[in-house]
């Protein structure tokens, strides 16, 4: 690990009081990473007291952060498992590479676990990235979040149902907002209403009988706004598992309310692709984020050595 890289795991310790330590084993996919629970006093709501109760961070920082930007990726998995590699620390490896501090969140999940339990994880994570943005060598408005399939329902909701904090939290984190400052969104769930809905991410989330109020509330192309970040959206059009509508309801929904968004529709591709590594259409898909990214002051010029 770079010296720069360790000074930021060092300040995110010592930002947390040590808090950490809790949390420190070495993860089998992601060797040497440091996790950080989101609450160390134990997450609200938690059932039992398994590393499945308790959502936390893997940090993936890099060598440098010029522009002091932060990722916080959410694997999918349908609400019910989490592609921690596929979706979530390969494309972490990825962004550190490319000058981007990056963080996984492992949130709770169903049946164990429904709505609005997900959505706080998502919450605290943005919450404890922002409060600590300083000792983290961060911009505390450069912190975006980045999510496939249910995970890109998940930042989709995070980024449509954020709250300005509460100044009077006895918690300094909570004080803090919620909204993520732009969304990156990879074959994402959007949509809980069945001519859209991927059905296993919906029950999980929302059990087997939710009411059409809820089905509709938890739709995040039926809650864009104006305050909803700057969107990047990548999928296939013959997506099997996802409708693509999903994104396209999204896509339209920022349009229509003013919010700076850019779409990428391919014609072929299983759902799940991940990095698309070795593929030359959907490999793109990381290149152009990147060169979003920097149109919006969010990435720096390549890193030498840094790869694809």
């Amino acid at each position: 690990m770079g010296r720069c890289a360790a000074v930021l795991v060092v300040c995110w310790m010592a930002a947390r009081g040590g808090a950490a330590k809790a949390q420190s084993e070495t993860d089998a996919v992601a060797p040497g990473a440091q996790t950080l629970l989101l609450w160390p006093a134990g997450a609200p709501g938690a059932k039992g007291d398994t590393a499945a109760d308790k959502p936390q961070l893997t940090v993936f920082p890099p060598t440098s952060n010029p522009t002091r930007t932060a990722v916080i990726v959410a694997p999918g998995g349908g609400y019910q498992n989490l592609a921690m590699e596929h979706e979530g620390y390969a494309e972490a490896r990825w962004l550190a590479a490319h000058g981007i501090a990056a963080f996984v969140l492992r949130y709770r999940l169903g049946p164990v676990y429904h709505h609005p339990v997900e959505l706080g994880d998502a919450q605290r994570a943005i919450r404890l990235l922002r409060s600590q943005a300083a000792q983290f060598g961060l911009a505390a408005d450069h912190i975006g979040m980045m999510g496939f399939s249910a995970g890109g329902h998940l930042a989709a909701t995070a980024g449509t149902m954020s709250d300005r904090g509460d100044p009077a939290a006895a918690d300094p984190v909570d004080r803090q907002g919620s909204r993520p400052d732009f969304l990156v969104l990879g074959y994402p769930v959007i949509s809980m209403e069945d001519a859209d809905v991927h059905r296993g991410s919906r029950s999980n989330l929302l059990g087997e009988h939710p009411s059409p109020e809820t089905e509709r509330r938890l739709s995040a192309d039926q809650q864009v706004t104006s305050r909803t970040p700057p969107t990047f959206l990548f999928a296939t059009t013959d997506d099997a598992i996802v409708p693509v509508t999903n994104s396209v309801l999204f896509y339209l929904a920022l349009v229509r309310a003013g919010v700076p968004a850019e779409m990428h529709l391919f014609a072929h591709g299983n759902h799940g692709f991940g990095m698309a590594a070795g593929d030359p259409e959907l490999g793109i898909w990381p290149q152009l984020l990147l060169t979003w990214m920097r149109s919006r002051g969010l990435a720096g010029p390549e890193v030498t050595g840094s790869g694809r």
